[in-house]
């Protein structure tokens, strides 16, 4: 895909996210950035699409992604621009001059694509790693002493991990984007936001009724539910990494998930995920937003343990 970039987007960066009962934090509770605009003339040259050889998403794939190996990717800029990748908009779309396709014509899609080690920004690797393994020792050497080879080794977790997790949880039916594919570092799946190209609100822009944050608050429980029962928990999560899309919410950037089992500090991650959304919801008007009482549900739910 071309590296290029077109008009420069709202930034989704959640790197000054923190909690309510961290000293000098302020839960945002209004839409402090402008809306996104639709997607401009400016944009990079198109590259031929590479579905065909990369590691496509789950079955059954969703009639809206392209998969005609003759279609074009036109990058049309940064959307996001967090602490280990650049989130850009590209159009994958089949030329008018093909008239013998299957499957969709045309989609808009989010491309993550993750940094080399040298330009990341993401120093907290070590924490999420646990309990990850892979098949070489040479490999997990590598990673453990934080060679120039094992940082590479982690750029590529990352993207891997991130995109089997949101194939593990769409076939559950939770609510995350459809991952449509890995290619090398970079990850592909659903734009969530209009066709036209604008993205869906963060929760922390959204200013929601009261009627509308319970029912958001209940499907937050649903996802997060979903999650657990997957033996996961989010790790970062914050009101900055949840959409709201038509009066639902999805769940994005989940390339630290941590297995709760398999990660010596899984619960420690799952207590902190509780406290940090909880702040949110209960500074919006949702007085059973308990983070104890979460962890303790979400806990029940974790597969392998006792109860």
């Amino acid at each position: 895909m071309a590296a290029s970039r077109g008009t420069r987007r709202r930034r989704f960066d959640d790197a000054d996210w923190r909690p309510a009962n961290t000293p000098g934090a302020d839960i945002p509770t209004v839409a402090d950035e402008p809306e996104t605009e639709p997607m401009s003339e400016t944009t990079s040259e198109p590259s031929w699409s590479t579905y065909r050889d990369a590691q496509r998403g789950p079955t059954p794939v969703p009639a809206w992604v392209v998969t005609d190996p003759r279609a074009v990717d036109i990058d049309h800029g940064v959307l996001k621009s967090g602490k280990e990748a650049d989130v850009s908009l590209v159009e994958r779309v089949v030329g008018e001059d093909v008239t013998d396709f299957r499957g969709a014509r045309r989609s808009v899609v989010a491309v993550k694509r993750y940094r080399s080690a040298e330009h990341r920004m993401f120093h907290r690797d070590a924490g999420y790693l646990e309990g990850r393994r892979v098949r070489k020792s040479r490999e997990m050497r590598a990673m453990s002493t934080r060679t120039e080879f094992g940082r590479e080794l982690i750029a590529g977790q990352w993207a891997h991990a991130e995109f089997s997790v949101l194939s593990l949880l769409w076939q559950r039916g939770a609510a995350v984007p459809y991952p449509v594919q890995l290619y090398g570092n970079e990850l592909m799946m659903e734009f969530i936001g209009s066709p036209e190209g604008v993205a869906a609100p963060r929760l922390a822009q959204v200013r929601p009724e009261r009627r509308v944050v319970l029912e958001l608050y209940r499907q937050l429980h649903d996802v997060l539910r979903d999650l657990a029962d997957a033996g996961y928990a989010h790790g970062d999560l914050s009101p900055y990494n949840v959409l709201v899309h038509d009066s639902r919410l999805i769940l994005i950037d989940l390339p630290q998930a941590v297995d709760l089992v398999g990660n010596p500090q899984g619960f420690e991650y799952l207590r902190r995920d509780c406290a940090n959304i909880c702040a949110w919801f209960a500074a919006h008007g949702v007085e059973h937003a308990d983070p104890f009482e979460l962890y303790d549900d979400l806990r029940r739910s974790v597969p392998g343990l006792s109860r």
